[in-house]
Parts: C-alpha cells; structure tokens; sequence
C-alpha cells in the first residue's frame, strides 16, 4: 500500500467529515422511539465524556456526573432507559458514517489507483512481454475467499438493505431520500431476540453472496479475461462455511449442512434466472427459441420449484448458452452474444453451489469418532480396538487399514452413541450426495482443526471409506489446520509422514499432486502473542514449502484470518505482496470474517477494488520482481529474537495471577454468550468454569477491543524492540523496516491496532488495589511499545503515514467513545446492584454497547 497524500486527506474531510456532521445533525432531529430530547442531549452527553475521558475520570464518575447535571430530576431506572436510547442513536449514527465512507469510496480510490486491475493495465501499457508473463502467472493462480460464520457480522439484511440505499442516496446528496431512509434505519431492529441457528446465519451471509460477490467476482474475471490470455481459467472461488463448520458448534448438524448447500444451490439459480430474464427481453430473434425456452425453464425451476435429488446442471447449461452463442454469431451478427457470454461465465464461475461448502471439525472429535469405528466388528480390520490411542504414531500410521466398508448410519440419535459420532459419520455421506446434486466443488474439502499428528488426517480418510467413498472416487481434499505455536513448529514433520505415506500419496496423485493446508492466526497469536505467531506462521509457511516441493508437490496456504491484526488481518493484500520465492504463494485462500464482510465486501464498488488488491498481490512477482521479500539469515536471526522476547513477555502475562480475572470482571467477557448474532458458543466446554486455553480466539480478541486495550496486538512488541536497540542492533531494525514489505507491514498492522487502544477510560483503575498494578503493567508495555514504533518509523504520531485511515479510525473512536465509558459504568453497576431487575438491565446495557462497538470499529475483532 503506498503511502495516503494529502489530497486524499483534504477529499476525505470534505467527502466524509464533512458531510458526515451535516447529516448527523438532520439525524439528531428525527424522533425516535418517542423520546424527543434523545437526539437533543446525545451531544451534551458525548462531550461530556470526551471532557471526562480527558480528565481521567471513572466511567461512573463520568455518567453520575451527568444525569446530576442534565437531569437531576430522573430516577435510576429512567437513567437505564435514557441511556438505552442514546445507544440506540448511536448505533445509527455508526450506519451513518459507514455509509457516508462507502459513498466516498470512488473518490477516495480514484487518487490511488495502485493494486486495481486499471492501475495495473495502465502500468503495462505497451508492455507486450510483461503482459505475456502476466498471462502465464494468471494461468496457475487463483484467488478464494472464504466467508465465515464468526459472531461479529451484526447487521440483519434488513439494516444492510438500508445501508445500501443510503449509500446511494448519499452518492448524489438525495436529501428526501436521506431524510426517509434515517426515519426507516430508526425504526428498523438491529438484533435479534433469539440467537440465530447455523442456517440463519448462513442466509445472513448468502445477502453479500447474492447482491454483491455475485456481480463483483464476475466483473472481475470478464475484465481479466478480456485483457490476457489465461486459458480459459478462472481464477476467482468462493468458500462457505456457515452450515458446515461444526467445529465447537454442537448446533450444527447434518440436516443443517444438507439445508445450506440446498439454499447456496436456489440462490444462485435465483441469480441466473434473473440475467436470464434480461437476456430473454433482448433476444427475441427466430431459430433460438427452444434453446432459450428449455434454459429458461431449468432456471426457473429450480429457482422457485426445487426438488430433492436433483443434478449437476452446469453442463447442461454451458451446453444451451453455447448453443444459443452459436445461433446469434452464425444468424444475427451476434447481437446481443456479450449478454449470453456473461451468464455462461457466471455459471462456469459458481456452478450449481455458488461457494464451496467447507467441513471443520476439531481433531479430537474425529479421534473419538474412529475409536467408535473401531469398536465396530463391521469396521475394524484388525486393528486393537482398546488400546490403539496409546500406539506410538508410526505404529498408527502402519496399522491403519484404510478397509472400504458402506457403514450405514441414521441422522436421528441413536441411543449409546455420542451425537457428534453420528453426526460426522453422516456428514461424511451428505457430502457425496452435494457432490452429485451440485457438483464436485460444491463441498470437496474437510478441514482438521487443531492437528497435530499426521494421524489425525489418515484416520479421518478412513472414516470416508467406511462411509461409502472408495478410494479411487475420494474426490475429497483433506486439510489439516496447524493453530498453536508448538503445532506450528512441527507442521513440517507432520506433512512429510503424509507425503511418504503410500495411501495417502495415492490420494494426493488423484487429486492432481495438490495439496492445501491451513493456518489459523487467530489461535497462535493467544497462544504466543503477535510478534511470535506472525512469525511462526512465516517459518511455517517456509519449511512446508520447502518439504511440499521436495515430494513434487503443489502447496497452497489456506489462511484463517480474521478482521483485526491480531487475528490475521489489517492490510492483508501486503502481506501476500511481499511473500518470497520461499513461500508458495501462486494460490492465495483465506478466510472473511466478521465486520471484514461488510467494512471490505459490503458493496460491489468495494468487494471489486479489494479483491483486485488480492489479485495484484498475488501477481506481484511478476510485476515487483525487485520488491519481493528475501529475507537473509541475519534478518531471520534479528526478527527470531525479537519473536522470543515478545513471547517470554506475553507468556508471562498470560500467566499472571489476576490475567483471567482481570478480562472476566472488566470486560463483557462473561456476557457475550448471551449476545443473539451467534449459534456458536463463546468457548469450548461451555458448561465448565473458564479457561484460557478453552476459550475461543475471537471472544479473547473482542474482551480486550471492548477495554479499548488491544494487548494481543502489541504486548511484548515494545519489550522486543527495546531489547534489540539494547543489543546494539536498532539500526538493523529501522533497515528491515525499510526494505521487507514483510516486517513492515507486520509493524504498520500493529500500530493500526494501538490507534484504536485507549488507556484513559481505564486510567482509575491505576489506583486500584487489585487490578492497579496489572493495570499498570499494560499501560507501561503500550507506552513502550508506542515511543519506540515511533521511532522505528520515523513518525510523530501513530499511523502519520495514513492520514485518511488515521482519520477514519478517530471519528470511529469518537463516535464510539460514549459507548465505551457507558459499557464500564453498566459493568460496574450491574457488580455492585442488588436489586436483580436493575442488574439485568444494566447487563443488557452492556451487551448493546458490545454491538455498538464491534459495529463502529468494524475490524475490531
């Protein structure tokens, strides 16, 4: 990314600021919710905290001070009220700006063109060999993104809807409609009273596959395919994983993943009906009306009749749009063609599914589910049934029979049996019947989490084949997700047992010698802190590759990342951009989470211009030949050490007697179960008392983004730096940020992440008995960790840099500030009340300010 001019600055104060302070106070105006000095007071009430704030005061201090000022006359439970509606404005004040950004994007983009397919073509202009080489990278490369059913997409389609119109309206100053579709967003509901199961949340996200990857991925690849000669590949995929991640989610099931993969099939039928109906207004010609009559008739169906058992129709239907192609060429000129060419490259882009459905499961599951097969007389091939967990791994590896048996098995419980076992076991099934329905693609991969034994792959391969696959028809790719710092370190090893392994080298030749892994940023950076899991997952990457072409074979990284720098995000494009030779990198794939879905992905405009940041990424070879990282073993040494003094450093804290605690009881921590976006559970073994290494990556990222202390993001990163300068090498640091895109972006994510840190709502804590010295120990860290990043970079304040973005995060931050200090007060309300009606409310107050705040930081977690 390169660096934001100051003409980017000056169109985002008039296109954004600007515009964002005139509507707000027509926003401030509307009555809703029949409480007409709502939107009269939320002004006063938000300076007053900013004073607040700046004075160190305690959030109670802060709100007792302001109903004692403004409105002495309320009681306590009016207070809870008028603090609910001030939650309510400022969720919508938060839509407000989101679509106020998104109505500015074209201009703010146009300033930069650097990474979209235009500024590329400009770039190679006249450049015939370059074009050449881009061609040939083109034809091996592909993009896949990944959306995931993490809690943290809060808007209902109603609300995206809204946003959408308002962006538009916002485009072209339509103040009536702005006006109308304010009164509408506040009126609207925002969540929902009940949590949502694993098929609502796959519609929620099937919204964004519909009304924009649908357009976005096919204007794309039409735009590429006009520009180079790829072969005829398509280089951009969708993946699913609503409805087939089951990994600590109890709630989904077989029957729910059967009625995903069936609405991702309707929806996509509804997408082509609706071209389809465009073509049909236009050709309107003799000689091509049964071809059009017989497609037309297939959409339809299966858009709004389906019927169970239905087949792979993307043949048939190339077949009739090809024939209809050849109708209009040979007799009328090919009038129209471009219209059936689109539709024909939709359909070969998403097939009958649309995105590819994932599996997850964790590997102890799967483990508990072949030792149930083993237990079975039908099952076993002789292998000991009691005591084969306690076989060393290689003896495993020679014993598993790999035996093909059709084992029948029933979604309804089955009394004795574990739910889980039934469930994999039939999931194991559903996915051949998706395969047949909506073809090969539709859900060809089954992801291990949390492996860590090579193992834990070849036994879940033999779990297919005691459902009916064979080995010859395993059109399945069995990915293996290293998470923890340890699993990391041994990933290379695990990975050569699976390549030597005749079995499964038999497999990997069948599926054309590729294989996929995946990584999880989110889990290693608890486990190890940023520093150390950025890193590890780098020298991860470089040994499976190295390992990976030893045996002649394809590697493609699957990456989990989420929207925070701390879970993998930030500007991830970068990250890929400048992977050495010694990362496979021809295939890029990672996860979309969260608020990333809507801040990145929300619009056509948006969706196209970040995925063409991800495409350019992955072409940069070919196009920043010199720009590439190659990091020497002095640089590795540097960044190694850096790696383990982070990691002492945050191990430490994690280990430091009052760490649990401290995020329990000061943050919403304990109440996110009871936040309705979810059917997953916020940790692991629900039901039992809480543990760090039992509780889930995105709950752990969200407790410390809602403190407004983003210590996973930079806790050890100071200590590490002063260490370095200690040892004498700060002038190699200041180097290496210089010249490796790598370690750059690595710090840049790092310092986006502290500028959304704000110690000074916490700052009474300080002089807290318990928690001061705790406390105290963050804040020095961050202090650290601040100078010395501003050093490094040459800057005065954090993210100087990016002006526009620094500004976008501020008015974030601002906007959100109030409902920050009220989360703190409601959490020390709700402690401290003994009156059961008053602290439920005041916990309710706290779970909608966590929305509020994931909303308008949008990449907070």
């Amino acid at each position: 990314m390169l660096k934001q001019t100051g003409n980017q600055k000056d169109i985002y104060t008039r296109e954004v600021i600007t515009r964002f302070e005139l509507y707000n106070s027509l926003f401030l105006t509307l009555p809703f919710y029949q409480v007409k000095d709502t939107g009269i007071l939320l002004p006063f009430f938000t300076a007053h905290c900013e004073k607040g704030v700046a004075r160190l005061e305690s959030p109670t201090a802060i709100i007792e001070a302001f109903f004692k000022e403004r409105t002495p006359e309320i009681d306590e439970r009016e207070q809870i009220n008028r603090l609910f509606r001030f939650i309510q404005y400022i969720e919508r004040q938060v839509v407000l700006f989101d679509a106020i950004e998104d109505s500015s994007f074209s201009k703010l983009s146009k300033t930069d063109g650097s990474g979209t397919l235009q500024g590329m073509l400009q770039q190679i202009s006249g450049e015939d060999e370059l074009r050449d080489k881009i061609s040939e990278k083109l034809r091996d490369f592909s993009l896949r993104l990944v959306l995931t059913a993490h809690p943290t997409q809060f808007y209902p389609g109603t609300v995206l809807t809204i946003m959408t119109d308002l962006t538009e309206a916002l485009k072209v100053n339509d103040i009536n409609a702005i006006n109308l579709l304010l009164q509408q967003l506040g009126k609207t509901p925002f969540f929902n009273k009940t949590s949502p199961t694993p098929v609502d949340e796959a519609v929620s996200l099937i919204w964004f596959l519909e009304h924009v990857f649908y357009h976005a991925l096919a204007e794309i690849q039409s735009r590429i395919s006009e520009e180079f000669d790829t072969g005829g590949a398509g280089i951009l995929e969708l993946g699913f994983w609503p409805g087939g991640d089951r990994d600590g989610n109890p709630n989904v099931t077989t029957g729910s993943t059967r009625t995903v993969a069936a609405t991702l099939r309707q929806t996509i039928f509804r997408c082509y009906y609706r071209d389809y109906r465009t073509l049909k207004r236009r050709i309107t010609f003799r000689g091509i009306e049964e071809p059009m009559n017989k497609l037309g008739s297939l959409l339809y169906d299966n858009a709004f009749n389906p019927q169970p058992g239905t087949a792979d129709l993307q043949p048939e239907m190339t077949g009739l749009l090809e024939n209809i192609k050849e109708t209009l060429n040979r007799d009328h000129d090919g009038l129209f063609v471009n219209l059936a060419d689109d539709l024909l490259l939709k359909i070969r882009l998403f097939g009958c599914y649309f995105a590819r459905l994932d599996i997850r499961q964790d590997s102890r599951v799967l483990r508990n589910v072949f030792r149930y097969g083993l237990q079975q007389p039908e099952l076993n091939n002789g292998l000991p049934a009691d005591g084969y967990d306690s076989l060393p791994e290689d003896e495993k590896l020679q014993l598993i029979s790999f035996n093909e048996v059709d084992f029948p098995c029933q979604e309804a419980p089955v009394q004795g049996v574990d739910p889980m076992i039934n469930d994999t076991l039939c999931t194991i099934r559903l996915m051949r019947s998706i395969q047949q329905q909506n073809g090969q693609m539709a859900s060809h991969r089954f992801i291990i989490s949390n492996c860590q034994q090579a193992s834990d792959i070849l036994q879940l391969m033999n779990l297919f084949l005691w459902c009916g696959w064979t080995k010859e028809d395993l059109t399945v790719d069995f990915l293996p997700l290293f998470e923890t710092i340890n699993d990391l370190k041994h990933a290379a090893d695990v990975m050569e047992k699976l390549y030597t392994h005749p079995v499964y080298k038999a497999h990997l030749e069948r599926r054309g010698n590729r294989q996929m892994i995946m990584l999880g940023f989110s889990d290693s950076t608890k486990d190890g802190g940023y520093l150390m899991a950025n890193w590890s997952i780098y020298q991860a990457k470089v040994e499976l590759t190295a390992i990976t072409r030893k045996y002649g074979i394809a590697l493609t990284f699957f990456d989990g990342r989420g929207g925070p720098p701390s879970r993998g995000g930030g500007k991830t494009h970068r990250f890929y951009a400048a992977m050495g030779e010694e990362v496979a990198n021809d295939h890029i794939q990672l996860t979309i989470q969260g608020q990333t879905v809507s801040s990145l992905y929300g619009s056509t405009e948006t969706a196209k211009y970040n995925i063409e940041q991800l495409v350019n990424a992955g072409l940069a070879p070919v196009l920043h030949p010199g720009h590439r990282d190659h990091l020497c073993g002095k640089e590795k040494e540097l960044i190694t050490a850096m790696a383990e003094e982070s990691f002492g450093k945050f191990v430490a804290l994690r280990e430091h007697p009052v760490f649990v605690e401290y995020l329990e009881n000061l943050s919403p921590l304990k109440l996110l179960s009871n936040i309705n976006i979810s059917s997953r559970p916020t940790k692991r073994n629900a039901g039992a008392a809480l543990k760090l290494e039992d509780l889930r990556a995105i709950s752990f990222v969200t407790a410390w983004s809602q403190l407004k202390q983003s210590v996973p993001a930079f806790y050890g990163v100071g200590s590490a730096l002063k260490a370095t300068r200690d040892a004498g090498k700060w002038e190699d640091i200041v180097a290496l940020y210089k010249s490796s895109g790598f370690f750059k972006t690595m710090i840049d994510n790092c310092i986006m992440s502290m500028s959304k840190s704000d110690f000074r709502i916490t700052a009474h804590l300080q002089y807290d008995e318990h928690y001061g010295p705790f406390w105290t120990q963050l804040k020095n860290e961050f202090d650290l960790t601040k100078a010395l990043l501003l050093e490094l970079t040459g800057t005065r304040e954090l993210m100087q840099e990016y002006p526009v973005e620094k500004h976008s995060i501020a008015m974030r931050e601002r906007i959100m500030l109030p409902l920050v200090v009220l989360q703190h007060y409601a959490l020390q309300k709700a402690k401290n009340s003994g009156d059961e009606e008053l602290k439920n409310a005041y916990a309710k107050l706290v779970i909608r300010t966590v929305y509020g705040i994931v909303n308008a930081g949008r990449n907070l977690v």
